[in-house]
């Protein structure tokens, strides 16, 4: 069936006529007469049998259906123009990868890692977009996910990386001469918001004693816990796998044992088996499932 899609001339018209409220505004900024600013919103009210604007002697307003239209048209444009500029700037002879994945994840341990898989693939471009929360991989516009294991990948085929374990670590300055056991109970701790019993859990499990786990500033991702404790804001409950080369470097100290439950499974998710993706996806996949188990091993 036919689409049913007016001008793209006509949509611009009246996409910037509403946005200004004007429509000699919107003539100035394309560059056209207000008589053809006029006739194109004409041509398109008559298109969708629509009255957009009221016309009031040499003055117009947009009414309430224009005002919801003139919204759905300028989301649509600017995807459309995002989607346009995405494609003019790809390689001719190369492809690209759009991978969604969770903010911390991309910049403590992927991001660091990408140069040695475009040393292997120089024809490959790597996008990377934040998605904190699961969501539905088919149709979402993403080749793959490297998200924690939940329902809504039901469906997909999914790899595990890492087991993400919690550990507290802080800046060694804040030690001085204190015992770990005292220092983990007097400093400020410091908590994931949308984890606020991980300090309670990580008390029964290990067996130390915390006067009051729930204490403490809260942030929202755990980059920002990291950022925290090597500001030396205190104590911050975070995976160990983001954290490896602050600690060998010193920058941050860890005196206190590891937590014993597995907080997620962090996997790389696809929409179908690694040998049915596209060569490029294959390249990507493969690459970092061999880059998640030597970390795995070196920390070992």
């Amino acid at each position: 069936m036919r689409r049913k899609i007016p001008s793209n001339t006509a949509l611009i018209a009246f996409e910037t006529a509403a946005r200004h409220g004007s429509f000699a505004r919107a003539a100035h900024e394309l560059s056209l007469t207000e008589g053809a600013i006029s006739r194109q919103i004409g041509r398109l009210e008559e298109f969708l049998g629509v009255t957009l604007f009221e016309r009031i002697g040499n003055r117009v307003r947009l009414l309430p259906n224009g005002e919801r239209y003139a919204a759905q048209v300028r989301e649509s444009l600017d995807r459309l123009d995002r989607d346009s500029q995405y494609l003019m700037g790809q390689p001719s002879d190369g492809a690209s990868l759009d991978i969604a994945t969770v903010p911390t994840f991309a910049m403590r341990w992927l991001i660091p890692r990408l140069l040695r898989f475009q040393q292997k693939h120089p024809n490959i471009t790597v996008h990377l977009c934040e998605r904190s929360e699961p969501f539905v991989l088919a149709g979402s516009g993403f080749d793959a996910a490297i998200h924690f294991e939940h329902p809504a990948w039901t469906g997909m085929h999914t790899y595990p990386l890492f087991n993400e374990v919690l550990i507290p670590v802080c800046h060694p300055s804040l030690l001085n001469s204190m015992d770990a056991q005292t220092a983990l109970d007097t400093l400020p701790r410091l908590h994931r918001r949308q984890n606020p019993e991980a300090w309670h859990h990580y008390a029964e499990e290990t067996g130390l004693s915390l006067s009051n786990p729930a204490l403490g500033a809260r942030y929202d991702l755990h980059a920002m816990l990291i950022e925290a404790a090597l500001a030396g804001l205190g104590v911050a409950l975070v995976p160990r796998f983001y954290i490896e080369t602050e600690l060998d470097q010193g920058r941050l100290v860890a005196p206190w044992p590891e937590g014993k439950t597995i907080a997620k499974t962090f996997s790389l998710v696809l929409p179908e088996p690694i040998d049915l993706g596209q060569p490029p996806l294959k390249a990507f996949a493969r690459w970092l499932i061999d880059e998640a188990k030597t970390a795995t091993m070196i920390k070992h």
